[in-house]
């Protein structure tokens, strides 16, 4: 379901905006849209409709243990890499 928002933002950046949009063949609303799903994307979950043919095939290849921890992975490996 679209909302209207309204937003307050200085006349030189719409005006930008707007050819940029133009550009990409997108509405400024698309732009925002999209910006704010970027911006956002760790807080809200990912619907499967959401995903691309490809991510689709390739979900649920791998599996692990249940209790795999793969942010200590990460860590761990990052550390190693970079020694920090």
């Amino acid at each position: 379901m679209n909302t209207k928002l309204t937003l307050t933002i200085q006349k030189e950046i719409i005006k930008i905006a707007k050819e940029y949009s133009k550009e990409r063949g997108q509405s400024l609303s698309e732009l925002v849209e999209n910006y704010f799903k970027l911006i956002t994307n760790e807080r809200r979950p990912i619907k499967p409709s959401e995903l691309s043919p490809r991510v689709k095939r390739l979900r649920g290849i791998i599996k692990t243990d249940k209790d795999l921890d793969y942010k200590q992975i990460l860590t761990e490996e990052r550390l190693k890499k970079y020694g920090k």
